[in-house]
């Protein structure tokens, strides 16, 4: 049985610049380990569904609750990969900060944030298929912004 866990590839648009230049991603460094770079994530607890979970998981590691999102409908990426073994599998959908000035508030699990342009944000997350995840998502939104 794989390993499940979902969160959220939060962004914000930031009023000051054109789109769209104007998006930034918020990436948070874990306290362990490597202290590598991912948006909002966690394990899917007993009896839990996993947007729930999502939500839960961004309350909990960035401070930030329902009413601080907004929940993009039509995008869900899926990635799966081994960690020490197992097999994983992490759902993530996109949701935009309704507020761009709200502050993440960082749970022990972490010891840094940073709100990055897509460029920066695959730099800082390393892992490919997670750069791919960013990527489809600044692609998305500006797919959006054309309609």
């Amino acid at each position: 049985m794989a390993l499940r866990a979902c969160g959220f590839v939060i962004f914000r648009r930031l009023a000051q610049h054109p789109p769209p230049d104007n998006i930034e991603f918020l990436l948070l460094q874990t306290s362990y380990g490597e202290h590598h770079w991912t948006p909002p994530k966690g394990h899917v607890d007993p009896g839990e569904d996993d947007l729930t979970t999502a939500l839960r998981e961004t309350q909990e590691e960035a401070g930030l609750g329902k009413d601080h999102l907004h929940v993009v409908d039509g995008f869900l990426q899926r990635l799966r990969y081994q960690v020490r073994g197992k097999d994983k599998e992490v759902l993530y959908w996109l949701a935009e900060l309704r507020d761009p000035n709200t502050k993440v508030i960082l749970s022990d699990e972490h010891q840094d944030y940073r709100w990055a342009k897509l460029e920066e944000a695959c730099k800082l997350a390393k892992y490919q298929d997670l750069q791919d995840t960013l990527t489809a998502a600044q692609r998305y939104l500006e797919a959006q912004g054309k309609q």
